[in-house]
């Protein structure tokens, strides 16, 4: 199966701004499951645009505009083909759990058992898992008890866009019981470290359509998890719409939490109240030989920041409008 994405970031400033540095995460990875068939960004005011690939092997796209603007447009499109996604088996045998306590499981992904950043062991998290009885899903084998705690988060939360800011603690959708995708894969990750599963965040896009009734907002990109199990690997888990990862789920980056992914970051010099909008499309193309079929912008969703005070620098954020 092939899509096509097209991302497009534009940021409005009331008055110039005298300088911006900026960090791209939009470039889709090449896994056992997708292929990279073509990516392009583009930027205006016109720079030179730079690559490298991060410790997480992530692509990273970075450039600088140094000279006076009033607004900065970031348009990339990429086109991937999925082959489809590891069928699973039904349960694991119990000693999967032992196999996970191996030194040499926990010393490959120390990074991703660790707690960091969005990633924590609350006092709301420990009356959330004891509420639910979560722990009891340890007495059924790994693979089991993923799933069940995959439907468990799906079931406890709403998902409401704006009830979460982008730097909220997991206590924030913990207490409220409404969040995005973000708060529920940072839920279920700190969870899956907690019981000594390895699980990094993936930020990426998911294609839906009428048939798929996905609680994920079209037109946003989107977050879920990979958890690692020894027999199987890394196993894709969204625990916004209650699913496996599947071929409609198009990974983009990869990391301990969504502060080592966001699909842009940067910096601008000056003082400005700023305007992002920000615009996602996710379409099936017709297939081999259709690069980039050009299926039209997509609608861009807005929201107002100011920077600091003057000559300070204001970081750009877009969580809450791409990963939703």
């Amino acid at each position: 199966m092939q899509f096509e994405i097209h991302h497009i970031t534009q940021y409005s400033y009331d008055e110039p701004v005298r300088e911006s540095v900026i960090e791209l995460r939009m470039q889709p990875r090449r896994s056992g499951g997708q292929g990279l068939v073509s990516f392009e960004v583009e930027v205006e005011p016109h720079a030179q645009v730079l690559s490298y690939v991060d410790s997480w092997a992530n692509t990273v796209h970075h450039f600088d505009v140094p000279h006076a603007h009033d607004r900065l447009d970031i348009v990339t499109r990429s086109v991937v083909e999925t082959y489809g996604q590891l069928s699973l088996p039904a349960e694991l045998a119990m000693d999967e759990w032992a196999a996970l306590e191996a030194e040499s499981v926990r010393g490959e992904w120390w990074d991703f058992l660790a707690m960091h950043g969005f990633i924590a062991r609350t006092e709301a998290l420990e009356a959330f898992i004891a509420a639910r009885n979560l722990d009891a899903l340890r007495r059924r084998d790994p693979l089991s008890a993923l799933r069940e705690l995959n439907r468990a988060i799906y079931e406890a939360f709403d998902y409401e866009s704006g009830v979460t800011d982008p730097d909220s603690p997991i206590d924030h959708a913990l207490l409220d019981g409404r969040g995005v995708c973000q708060d529920f894969a940072h839920i279920m990750i700190s969870i899956c470290r907690m019981w000594g599963v390895p699980a990094r965040y993936v930020s990426g896009y998911l294609y839906t359509d009428q048939e798929t009734h996905d609680r994920s907002t079209a037109g946003a990109s989107h977050a879920w998890l990979e958890a690692f199990l020894p027999s199987l690997g890394w196993i894709g888990v969204d625990p916004t719409n209650d699913l496996m990862a599947c071929e409609r789920h198009l990974p983009v980056a990869i990391g301990r939490d969504y502060s080592d992914v966001p699909p842009s970051r940067g910096v601008f010099k000056g003082e400005a109240e700023s305007r992002l909008s920000v615009g996602v499309s996710v379409h099936k193309t017709a297939g081999p030989g259709a690069e980039f079929p050009h299926t039209g912008a997509p609608a861009l969703i807005a929201t107002r920041r100011r920077s600091g005070g003057p000559s300070l620098l204001a970081q750009h954020e877009q969580q809450q409008l791409e990963q939703q």
